[in-house]
């Protein structure tokens, strides 16, 4: 059985209901969900803890997505943190930094996501980082703003080994998506044979990023399978250790009961 730890499953992108999305990927082998609440509005981070709260296989992270930096203000973040409080919301994220896009400016990507570091730290709860051409920008907070203290994920990884090497020392684990998944993806390669078996996680990061052999399709998290396999594949173990090992590391890290 595998743990999806990072999908998106709002009612925009799964207009026939989660519930049916979740069950089809239970009858693939996925046994529990961790289902990321994050927009510019906070209709995600409340459907998110919602769902969380209704299903015993679901729970929740709530944050701030680097592209929607621009919209926080002061009754955004305390309603944020009133959902992280909830005892089914186990992270705040996903949180970060996004120079592809620039969506919101690069100084204000960084001071929310300075604020949403404090936040975790207010609540105690872990971070989901989403990082994407910003690694040293993203290292640099972290370290400074005490990230150490709460740990967390870098999700959908996508750097390399030295990235992995500083993200472990933090305290972080690594998440790998469908990305792991495509042949050009080299240096993710690298990193998923090499990193330490205990902190290594995997995600589909739905409806994004579909791993082949899905290609084309919208990613759900019955396709976490995909990228399991090529994990284990990578790391010369079979597909059962894998599966073990990073469901154990799921729920250390989540505190998932």
């Amino acid at each position: 059985m595998l743990i999806d730890t990072h999908c998106h499953l709002d009612p925009s992108y799964f207009p026939e209901g989660e519930d049916a999305v979740l069950e089809r990927a239970r009858g693939a082998g996925v046994e529990a969900f961790v289902v990321i609440g994050v927009g510019e509005d906070l209709g995600p981070a409340r459907f998110a803890a919602g769902l969380a709260a209704r299903r015993p296989d679901v729970w929740a992270s709530v944050g701030l997505h680097p592209h929607d930096a621009r919209v926080l203000d002061g009754a955004m973040e305390d309603e944020l943190e009133r959902l992280a409080r909830e005892p089914r919301v186990k992270a705040v994220g996903e949180i970060g930094l996004d120079y592809h896009y620039m969506h919101s400016p690069r100084e204000a990507q960084k001071e929310v996501f300075r604020r949403m570091i404090a936040l975790a730290r207010r609540v105690r709860k872990p971070i989901v980082v989403h990082t994407r051409e910003a690694a040293e920008d993203t290292l640099l907070v972290l370290e400074e703003e005490g990230a150490r203290e709460v740990g967390g994920i870098i999700h959908c990884f996508s750097e390399d080994r030295a990235f992995a090497e500083r993200a472990l020392a933090l305290g972080f684990d690594l998440s790998f998506s469908g990305i792991v998944t495509f042949k050009n993806a080299r240096a993710i390669h690298d990193v998923a044979a090499w990193a330490p078996p205990d902190r290594i996680l995997v995600e589909t990061d739905s409806p994004y990023l579909a791993p082949i052999p899905m290609r084309g399709k919208r990613c759900e998290p019955a396709y976490v399978v995909h990228t399991a396999r090529r994990v284990a594949e990578l790391r010369g173990v079979s597909f059962d250790v894998l599966a073990a090992q990073t469901t154990e590391n799921a729920r250390r890290r989540f505190g998932l009961a």
